[in-house]
């Protein structure tokens, strides 16, 4: 474990967590300017070790989608259409790879719901979402695609390259910058992976039910659910059940530690031009989600800092995931940021991740003046 003298404070405000809270157990890395300053883990959990990260793994996905974009392989002017025919069937000619990909199609999930095996071949949910309406009309309103958005760039990825998104990652993304961040967990590697734990303590005001699950029956328009309306299993088991991790699905199903999320967000800006970078991870769309009437903000994939989520500057772009994991980039203060809790926690203002986020740029502000 490392951590730059000047970051010694955050070792700190980690320990007070574990005194606050027995049995609090995470990880924190922290990079900034190429230069580890942060590498550390308290409680019950080492560095080396990996677990579920949820919708972390879109952020690595997104890599994918900047290479061919880069490529001119894809444009996000384009009609999905036009990689995708299929897709315009009911009256969804129109629509955007841009407005796909941030969270503006109104396909959230399938009529009645589906079972996750489904979505961990999403060629046959695209097939599903593909002959769907929207669940609104234009470009101006959106809302969280929790698990759709992984079957989009799937369905992507496959429509113009013929390979899964997976082994370009692992091929082109993880394998090249040597990540501790999978789609796709390796056999040899399950003797690293810890198990995602339940909430220490009853999930605080500032968890956010991303999946829209609390009292909804079979047409939640998440599509999280079997076909009878019943939870498919336990959210915060998700990444537990060996057939998600090994499938690495794109929108929930990654596996990754603290180091690994920090150095995605190292690698992703340097990686890609600086125009493909502006492409996606520019502003797309903010304001309230129409499924949960909560704020929300997004550029391509990434979401990007909020009102109640306020993470870095203008400027950062990441992505959290349901158990409290986050990793982000913010180019105005050079960092890169992984944080990763063994036990599942909220998100957003108050959360530990928002103090530890908060704190890292008093300290940076604090050092840069004396």
């Amino acid at each position: 474990m490392a951590v730059a003298s000047r970051f010694e404070p955050l070792e700190e405000l980690l320990q007070e967590f574990v005194e606050a809270t027995p049995g609090y157990s995470a990880q924190l890395c922290v990079i900034q300017g190429g230069h580890t300053i942060v590498d550390i883990a308290v409680g019950d959990i080492s560095p080396e070790q990996l677990s579920g990260v949820f919708s972390c793994s879109k952020g690595a996905a997104a890599s994918v989608i900047a290479l061919l974009l880069q490529r001119g392989q894809l444009r996000l002017n384009a009609p999905v259409a036009e990689y995708w025919p299929e897709f315009a069937a009911a009256g969804k000619e129109n629509v955007t790879v841009h407005e796909l990909l941030s969270h503006r199609a109104g396909l959230m999930g399938i009529d009645g719901g589906a079972p996750m095996a489904e979505y961990l071949d999403s060629s046959v949910i695209a097939q599903k979402l593909a002959s769907m309406p929207r669940m609104w009309a234009g470009n101006s309103l959106f809302a969280y695609h929790s698990l759709t958005m992984g079957v989009f760039m799937e369905e992507l990825v496959r429509r113009v390259t013929g390979k899964r998104l997976q082994e370009i990652y692992e091929r082109e993304v993880r394998a090249v910058h040597e990540l501790d961040f999978y789609l796709g967990l390796p056999a040899e590697l399950e003797n690293r992976f810890a198990p995602v734990r339940h909430p220490l303590n009853a999930m605080p005001e500032v968890f956010v039910d991303p999946f829209g699950l609390q009292g909804v029956g079979a047409n939640s328009v998440t599509g999280f659910l079997d076909n009878e309306g019943q939870q498919t299993f336990d959210l915060f088991s998700v990444p537990n059940v060996r057939a998600i991790r090994e499938s690495g699905f794109s929108a929930v199903g990654g596996v990754a530690n603290a180091r690994g999320l920090a150095s995605l967000y190292t690698a992703f800006p340097n990686m890609i031009q600086p125009e493909t970078l502006a492409e996606m991870t520019t502003l797309a769309t903010s304001g309230l989600d129409v499924s949960n009437g909560e704020p929300g903000a997004f550029a391509t994939v990434f979401t990007k800092p909020r009102l109640g989520n306020d993470f870095g500057s203008w400027r950062a772009f990441g992505h959290n995931g349901l158990n409290g994991s986050v990793g982000y980039a913010d180019p105005s203060y050079q960092l890169a940021v992984g944080y990763l809790p063994l036990h599942a926690e909220g998100v957003g203002t108050g959360s530990r991740s928002d103090q530890i986020s908060k704190f890292l740029r008093q300290l940076i502000l604090r050092n840069a003046s004396t």
